[in-house]
């Protein structure tokens, strides 16, 4: 989940639009639309990473490829899309947490790493990580039980999973099982994927976007660059961070799929490491990360560039 202006704060100051300069009102709206927009172009990734995720030694689908043939020739588009419905709905009180912590816990950071003195890129790095997790520890109270019931939808027949009527009966099933903590398996575990990841992609982009600018020797007493460059360091640094966080935290997120979307006999964390150990080595641990790193790279990208013009046209008029 993407909120930057900080691709060019500092290197390009000139064309920085900081949070108090928002119509939160239309941003939130806007934004809301924008993002939903990005989600339904890039939601078939998740789902075939998901089910990379929990194939057994046996299944015959065990790449993405053969992931996307065997539902194409099971459902079509449709199967790409399951649990699509469940994932909007909790979208955007999931956004807008997001983004609204996102923002106000990194003009705090900066303030906070100043007095270090500390290299631009480091500080970056520093401010925007510690955003970033903030912003993931406080939407993962609602993005949990989405991801607990989309998931579900995501993997419905495949393996031997069980299939569901839809987002609600999946719903009933949980309460019927486990209660209300149910809506909560994996969620340590999803503290621990998401904030890290969210913590990683966020340093990461902050102080890529500084390196960057300074390789292409561009200062902050030049006139300010073209959008189109600025977009083109914005990507760049998106697939940066994004390669950075797939790969320091596919293993935690392969876990936590696992738990989340287990059969009637519940795993517990040590079993589905020694599954995934039994099975695969320790390669196991990294199934799905290309599609894992696709949708992080994607996802980033998209939506920091998706931010960035949702910024220009939500800005007040001075």
């Amino acid at each position: 989940m993407a909120a930057a202006s900080e691709a060019h704060a500092q290197p390009i100051g000139h064309t920085e639009i900081n949070w108090d300069k928002l119509d939160k009102t239309k941003f939130y709206v806007v934004g809301a639309g924008l993002f939903t927009g990005v989600t339904v172009a890039l939601y078939p990734v998740s789902v075939v990473k998901t089910r990379l995720q929990v194939a057994t030694k046996e299944s015959v689908e065990r790449n993405a490829l053969s992931v996307i043939k065997g539902i194409w020739k099971a459902d079509g588009v449709p199967g790409l899309y399951r649990g699509f419905g469940t994932v909007i709905t909790g979208a955007v009180p999931t956004r807008v947490i997001f983004m609204t912590a996102l923002e106000t816990t990194k003009v705090a950071a900066f303030k906070m790493v100043e007095p270090f003195k500390l290299s631009e890129p480091t500080q970056a790095a520093l401010a925007n990580g510690l955003a970033g997790m903030t912003a993931s520890l406080f939407s993962q109270t609602i993005f949990v039980p989405i991801d607990v019931v989309s998931q579900r939808l995501m993997v419905q027949g495949y393996s031997g999973h069980a299939r569901y009527a839809g987002g609600m009966d999946v719903a009933r099933q949980i309460l019927k099982t486990d209660g209300i903590r149910g809506f909560y398996r994996g969620f340590g575990l999803s503290i621990m994927t998401y904030s890290p990841s969210s913590a990683v992609w966020w340093a990461s982009y902050g102080s890529s976007q500084r390196l960057i600018w300074r390789f292409l020797d561009h200062g902050s007493d030049e006139a300010p660059p073209s959008v189109g460059k600025i977009m083109s360091v914005q990507a760049t640094g998106g697939i940066i961070a994004g390669a950075t966080a797939s790969f320091i935290t596919t293993p935690l997120d392969t876990i936590k799929t696992r738990l989340q979307v287990g059969h009637e006999k519940r795993p517990t964390t040590s079993e589905v490491v020694k599954s995934l150990i039994r099975d695969d080595g320790w390669k196991g641990f990294y199934r799905g990360l290309g599609p894992r790193f696709f949708s992080m790279s994607a996802w980033g990208t998209s939506m920091i560039l998706a931010y960035e013009y949702l910024k220009r046209v939500c800005a007040k008029d001075e």
